[in-house]
């Protein structure tokens, strides 16, 4: 057990993936039980029937990128990072420990919070590692945290909340860099012309009409990478991994390399905008599944790598928290103004509850 009063602890929350083959079944099983997500019908009946049957066509996936996601894998060496740094350039907080709350997969958020507890946590930030908020995202991962908090999983801790970044200038930079190493594998005298696909999970229409803020946020983190690459070529955002047959926000990414490649065009980089490390939608979608139809389109397609193990990125990390921990400390709010507002039309009475309670300090 560590020392209880010397701990920082930043939870590191995300929805996480199968570490290995077979625990995907339960990572869909929980997936589709999460209302905030997927808002089903008999959700309790319904969701197991649908992980069941999807789970051999995804256990497949997971297969064919190398027997499981390597979002915890990534997720432990940022957070292992940050911590680092934030020793470095916060000292009055120190030692800071990162943890990881995985939504659908292991560690899922209740081991997380009894891990807290069994340390001797005091303080504690929820760090969201979706860098645009979503109540189906973020607002889920606070809702299960409010859900261990409520439950006496955790302790007495003091919480605070980190709950969006996506223009954060160490972040912009990052995908940046990341976007111009895509681009430099095209020949000079065309690289001009290549267009630039940012993508991004996508969400249900009956979401997106409810208000939710992540499609301007998504949208405002393209802004500022293309600022940043001074506009030097043509760009879309587009949208991917639609699950079901009920509308969703569009154009697919599928769709717009077919679009492209009727206009002609023959050079596209793709650009994972929403997503902080490699993992299905990555390594599958977007590396397996389009990079084929792009090949067929003939198209020549380089991704953009990952966030990964990038030191501009784990420097950002680290500097959002810093800035998070220097306000707190001068007596501003511990919340961002989104967490005073529910989302209208939201049925979810944890929302409001976890938002009130959040802003209390997990009181």
């Amino acid at each position: 057990m560590e020392s209880s009063y010397a701990i920082t602890a930043v939870v590191m929350m995300n929805m996480g993936g199968p570490s290995t083959v077979e625990e995907t079944h339960d990572f869909l099983k929980n997936l589709f039980m999460d209302k905030d997500l997927i808002p089903l019908p008999f959700q309790r009946v319904l969701a197991p029937l649908i992980a069941k049957r999807r789970t051999p066509q995804i256990e497949q996936q997971y297969a064919d990128i190398g027997g499981g996601s390597p979002i915890l894998h990534y997720t432990q060496l940022q957070g292992d990072g940050m911590a680092r740094l934030l020793d470095e350039i916060h000292p009055e907080t120190a030692p800071h420990k990162a943890y990881v709350a995985f939504r659908y997969a292991k560690p899922l958020t209740e081991v997380t919070a009894r891990q807290l507890k069994e340390d001797g946590v005091k303080k504690a930030i929820a760090f969201t590692q979706y860098p645009q908020y979503s109540c189906s995202t973020t607002g889920s991962s606070l809702n299960e945290l409010f859900r261990r908090g409520k439950a006496g999983d955790m302790g007495d801790i003091e919480w605070s909340v980190i709950d969006r970044w996506g223009t954060h200038p160490g972040f912009v930079e990052a995908v940046a860099q990341n976007v111009e190493a895509a681009l430099a594998k095209f020949p000079v005298e065309k690289r001009s012309e290549t267009v630039i696909l940012f993508s991004a999970h996508s969400l249900p229409m009956s979401v997106v009409n409810r208000g939710d803020p992540y499609i301007l946020e998504v949208s405002a983190s393209v802004a500022a990478v293309m600022q940043r690459l001074g506009h030097t070529n043509p760009y879309r955002l587009v949208w991917q991994s639609q699950v079901g047959p009920s509308a969703w926000m569009g154009m697919q990414t599928s769709d717009a390399l077919k679009g492209l490649a009727r206009l002609g065009k023959k050079q596209v980089v793709l650009v994972p905008i929403a997503f902080t490390s490699d993992h299905i939608e990555t390594l599958y979608e977007l590396d397996l599944e389009y990079g084929k139809e792009a090949k067929e389109l003939g198209l020549e397609v380089h991704r953009a790598s990952s966030l990964n193990d990038s030191p501009v990125f784990i420097r950002a990390l680290a500097d959002i928290v810093a800035e998070h921990l220097r306000g707190t400390t001068a007596g501003k709010a511990p919340t961002s103004l989104q967490m005073s507002l529910r989302c209208p039309g939201c049925t979810n009475e944890t929302c409001g509850q976890q938002k009130a309670w959040f802003q209390r300090g997990g009181r």
